[in-house]
């Protein structure tokens, strides 16, 4: 695959690898949002412990909820924020 992709981080993701975005080229080992995250961590230090346990983060490719299953494509923006409550 080639392209870019846009990652987006919210709330206290955001706060902790302090930055709200970046854009990143999708590689051929690239295929679903695991792929992506897998090679973000291990390319940035920040994020291998911010995504230590990476199940317990929620995720959205182009606004959509998803999972580390879902396709990622050249062009998506795929967001990152921490598990919601509801009142």
């Amino acid at each position: 695959m080639s392209g870019t992709a846009t990652i987006l981080y919210f709330a206290a993701l955001r706060e902790r690898i302090g930055r709200g975005s970046e854009t990143v080229p999708l590689t051929a080992d690239v295929s679903t949002v695991g792929d992506l995250l897998a090679e973000r961590r291990r390319q940035d230090e920040t994020l291998e412990d911010v995504f230590a346990q990476p199940g317990r983060v929620r995720v959205a490719v182009n606004r959509v909820l998803g999972d580390l299953s879902t396709p990622v494509h050249a062009g998506d923006e795929v967001a990152f924020f921490p598990p919601m409550t509801g009142g």
